[in-house]
């Protein structure tokens, strides 16, 4: 069945797109990359959904193939039950070994369940995989930043500390977005130079890009730039 599924992916590859996937996955060998678009992933994740083979797919890691994490990432997504879905996550996320892979990863039925999600962000952000690490971020920025918002979130990532380029650029992401959704609870954390110099002026500068904060509070916030 697996060997199927590898055949179907290679039936979709596109070696162009190959090629330009294979550029912006600097942390992926080019080798496992096959060059399938997302929409044809996802058309067969969703075939996949509730099929017999689904077990039997999400127990085969590690995979072989980009594609392959990809469509695991989408049919994790899709699980239904906060506790399979879960527990699919934390055996998945030790293998996923590149930011596009974890960043597609995002359960639908997380939005039905955020007052459960805090203690399972505390266990991947605490971890030491880095896209564990990072996934953990995200789901705070995704979840976390709108009507359930608590200013003890962006503490919590202000204090990581990491030497990896993936979870500090998620973590100016994160950032970022909160200044353009809770400006005036976070930008004190950034005034106080809360977070690391790159990740200070990253955050900054994905700030001043965003359509979402007014001109007048960009231009404060470049005035926060720091030197090293």
């Amino acid at each position: 069945m697996i060997e199927q599924i590898c055949e179907e992916l290679f039936s979709l590859q596109d070696e162009k797109y190959r090629d330009f996937q294979c550029s912006l996955l600097p942390t992926v060998e080019p080798g496992s990359v096959i060059g399938v678009r997302t929409p044809a992933l996802r058309a067969l994740a969703k075939k996949l959904q509730g099929s017999a083979e689904l077990s039997v797919f999400l127990a085969d890691l590690p995979h072989r193939y980009f594609e392959e994490n990809q469509l695991h990432a989408f049919l994790v997504s899709g699980i239904r039950e906060l506790d399979a879905c879960l527990a699919e996550l934390d055996r998945f996320l030790p293998y996923v070994d590149n930011w596009a892979t974890c960043d597609q990863t995002s359960p639908a039925v997380f939005k039905m369940r955020r007052p459960e999600l805090p203690a399972h962000i505390e266990r991947w952000i605490s971890s030491q995989e880095t896209y564990t690490v990072r996934f953990g971020i995200k789901m705070l920025m995704e979840h976390f930043l709108d009507a359930d918002f608590d200013p003890c979130y962006p503490e919590r990532v202000a204090a990581l500390r990491s030497e990896e380029y993936y979870v500090n650029m998620m973590i100016a992401w994160f950032f970022a977005t909160a200044l353009a959704k809770q400006y005036d609870a976070v930008l004190p954390l950034v005034e106080n130079g809360r977070l690391d110099l790159w990740t200070h002026n990253m955050t900054i500068r994905k700030a001043a890009e965003s359509y979402r904060i007014a001109p007048e509070r960009k231009a404060y916030l470049k005035s926060l730039r720091r030197k090293a």
